[in-house]
Parts: C-alpha cells; structure tokens; sequence
C-alpha cells in the first residue's frame, strides 16, 4: 500500500493551500490524532492513532490496505513526524509527504532568528536532560515537547519564551512558564552557563569513588577511541561512565552501553549520564564477558576487568569490522595482558605518565599521578566485505 501524509498546522483547513486540501480530500480515510482530524470539512472516515502508536502501526495499515489512506501530521511531516516512522516501515516509495511549515520555522519567524542557527531538542516522550549538551553562551535552542519548569530548572540563567498555538487563532508568545498551552515551543537564550563537548571534562566534575579515567588519560582515549556520529561504544568495567559519557556528548548520535559490575558504580553512572545531558547511556550490571552478550559495537574501551579470562577475546569478537579498541592499564598484570594482545593483533602501545601542580607546605611542586599504558588498535576489514 501508499501512503500520502499532508502537513496541517494549528491555522487548520483555512491554513492549507490547494495541494494539500486537493490531498486531503483524495483519501478515503484519514489518520491522525483526535485534535488533527477535527481541523478537516468533510465525511471522509476518521481513524484517531491507538495508544501506543509505533506498535500498532503495521496491523493499522494492513487493515485498510486497497485504499486510498491519508495520514495527518503537525507541520512538517519528515521534521520529528509520523512521516519519517512511515518511512522506514513502509519504504519512501510508497509514502508520499506534503509538508507544511514547521513549529521551528514559525518559531524562527516570530522570533527574527536564523533558522540554520539555532538548535533543536525534542523531549517529546524523552527526559528533559537531552538539552543540556546544546546549553552553551549565547546559543539558541528550540525545545520540542519539553516542560517549560524542568527545563529552566537545567538552564537557571536562560531567558525562556514560550511560542504557543503557532499559525492558529490562539497563537500566543509569553514568558509565564506554569501557563504554557500543551501544544507549544520553548525558546531558550543561554546565558553564560555550559559545559564544552570536548573530551576531558574536570574530575571533580563527576560522580565518582575514585574508580575514574582521570582527565588527561580521557581526553587521549576518546581521541584514540575516535567516535562519529550513529556509532555504538562498549564501556567494559565503567566504573563512573566517564568514558560512555563523553562518547556520547560528541554528537547526539551516539550511543554507549555502560558495563559495570557493581550495582552502586553502575548506579552511579546513571546519576553521571543524566548530569551530563546523555541520559540515553544504557547501563548493564554484571560482570565480564559473561555481561557482554549485547549489540555488536563501532568501539569498545576496557577500563577494567583485564585481567579477567576472556574479557579482552569476547571484546575484540563482538567489535565490527573497521571499529577501535581501546584498553587502559594501571597494573603490571593487566599491562603484560595488553603486550601479549598487542603481539598477536598489532595496534599501538603508550605509556601516559601525567604530573600535577600540588601544593608542598608553602611552595608547588610535582605530584606524579599513576601512569598509565593504554593499547589502541583497529579491526581491519576482512576481504570481500565491501564488495
């Protein structure tokens, strides 16, 4: 079956050119939500979305196969819509999608912002934490779907606006953040606060016992670990998670499972996760490799548990072709095991050895943290895998 998806705003019919009422009134029935559906003249029949949506989605297609099935969508339909979900059930030769102007664009337009300058986050079903990484001076950030409070409790010295009913004749723009009509836009001016995305964010930054790549050594392991945009990390032995979640600051796309075998570090690396903005990070408890039964990852970091039979074997199975491994060691026992690996695999062996002004009773000197032997190597492709 096809699908055609048309973009209404909250103007409705009246708001709607020629091509998507001719749309429109083409179907033979038309799906959207409740609010949607009442905004169209006509005796076409009406099927409100079931809840939840995404499951029910291919049996509510099949069911209405043979016909002509139009679906109705807020603006832009491809711009966090139905549109892209159909998509990637059906195929984009079967969908067809007239858009119509976006709550952002609308948003930008009443503001006097560039659109190809400000931010977007849709916390729409996500927790409000996403917006931390986009918080940084000056920027401008539109939030989708977000409590006006909980985000302004993560942005304490931005200036907020609400943009409500954009393109209908309830349209509102106000600053009052407990009088917010659901269907709404956050605009958000950041003032001084917020934190770099580049690796290596201060310690004391952290959650943590003291189980932490510190920041110098974080800094060089994420640069070997290399990430980009829609890969997945494995973060064996994470003790407070300062690895997966600076992986996961480097672009909203990525993603990083957390392995940790104590339930307190692992907690604790949630509480770090959502701190930072990337509360996305799944943790697992459980010991390795038994833990590591999971999605084959881009990159894997062990940053404990070496010395474990079959940590390091399972780790280098599981990584994909082309992907980065990346192991640190602190001891002499789990450094012979990272010179043993290097000499059946290759890869690179540093020793990073990191000293630190402290204070010696009224002077500065030099306090030598341990150093430390990091192993970094690629898993090339095989031949004829991208044939």
């Amino acid at each position: 079956m096809s699908v055609t998806v048309i973009g209404i705003g909250a103007d409705g019919w009246d708001g709607l050119p020629p091509a998507s009422r001719h749309a429109v009134e083409s179907c033979e029935v038309l799906l959207g939500s409740a609010r949607q559906l009442a905004l169209v003249p006509g005796d076409v029949e009406r099927v409100p979305w079931p809840s939840p949506l995404v499951p029910a989605l291919p049996g509510l297609l099949a069911r209405y196969g043979g016909r002509r099935v139009g679906v109705l969508a807020s603006g832009d339909p491809m711009f966090h819509g139905i549109g892209t979900t159909l998509v990637r059930l059906l195929g984009a030769d079967r969908v067809r999608v007239v858009p119509h102007p976006s709550s952002v664009s609308l948003a930008c337009a009443r503001l006097g912002w560039a659109l190809d300058d400000v931010d977007v986050v849709s916390l729409v079903g996500r927790p409000a934490a996403l917006v931390v990484p986009h918080l940084h001076p000056g920027r401008r950030v539109l939030v989708l779907g977000g409590r006006p409070r909980e985000v302004a409790a993560l942005a304490p010295d931005a200036r907020l606006t609400v943009l409500e009913q954009l393109g209908g004749p309830g349209e509102r723009v106000h600053h009052s953040l407990d009088d917010a009509d659901p269907l709404h836009v956050l605009a958000v001016e950041c003032g001084a606060d917020g934190a770099s995305l580049t690796p290596g964010r201060p310690d004391a930054s952290y959650e943590h016992d003291g189980q932490l790549t510190k920041r110098e050594v974080r800094a060089v392991t994420l640069a070997l670990l290399a990430p980009r945009p829609g890969e997945l990390l494995w973060d064996v032995g994470a003790g407070a998670g300062s690895i997966a979640v600076e992986w996961c600051r480097t672009h909203p796309r990525c993603r990083a499972v957390a392995v940790e075998r104590d339930p307190e570090r692992a907690a604790r690396v949630g509480r770090n996760a959502t701190a930072f903005g990337v509360p996305g990070i799944e943790v697992v408890v459980g010991s390795s490799p038994e833990a590591l039964d999971l999605e084959p990852p881009d990159a894997v970091f062990i940053g404990g548990g070496l010395t474990a039979p079959g940590v390091v074997e399972r780790c280098w199975d599981a990584l994909k072709p082309g992907g980065r491994l990346v192991a640190n060691a602190v001891t002499l026992e789990s450094e012979a095991v990272l010179t043993r690996w290097r000499a059946r695999l290759g890869g690179d062996l540093t020793r990073i050895e990191v000293s630190r002004a402290t204070a010696i009773g009224g002077f500065t000197g030099w306090r030598a943290q341990m150093p430390v032997t990091t192993w970094a190597v690629t898993k090339e492709h095989t031949a004829g895998e991208n044939a």
